[in-house]
């Protein structure tokens, strides 16, 4: 079944995408939740209107994206946490945590587009996050989780 998703839908695509999912994701999922439509030809090609008359806008967001990955590239982070003398951490550093520590350094950057390689963060130690600040754009950035 082939859906176009009005909205970004993690592991499945962006806003405006036409992918192909299984029926029951689709009906019961995607649909009803209002997260995607019907891909039918009259809706494709409303979307292929839609898409050209917005290349434009969608151009210049994408090159502030760039700008500010421009900016991010390179930055090193470190993030104190509460540990124990073994080097384990109480509790655990998240995207919250490197979305904060963003912020410190001027970065308004939202904690849902942070995406963190390992699962959970428990042991102090140096690390990388990837911030995808456009579907074509992404920055990695270093961070060092230490002991406060």
């Amino acid at each position: 079944m082939e859906v176009i998703l009005k909205e970004d839908v993690a592991k499945l695509g962006h806003k405006d995408d036409i992918v192909t999912v299984k029926n029951g994701y689709g009906r019961n999922y995607l649909i009803p939740q209002g997260i995607a439509a019907l891909a039918t030809p009259s809706a494709k090609k409303v979307l292929a209107e839609n898409l050209k008359q917005r290349a434009h806008k969608l151009e210049k967001i994408k090159q502030d994206a760039v700008e500010l990955a421009a900016k991010m590239d390179g930055l090193s982070l470190t993030i104190g946490a509460k540990a124990s003398s073994t080097g384990k951490i109480f509790g655990s550093v998240n995207t919250i945590q490197i979305a904060e520590a963003l912020g410190k350094q001027g970065f308004d950057i939202d904690r849902k587009i942070i995406l963190i390689k390992e699962e959970s963060i428990k042991e102090l130690g140096k690390y990388t996050a990837t911030v995808k600040l456009h579907r074509e754009v992404k920055v990695d950035i270093n961070f060092e989780v230490v002991a406060e």
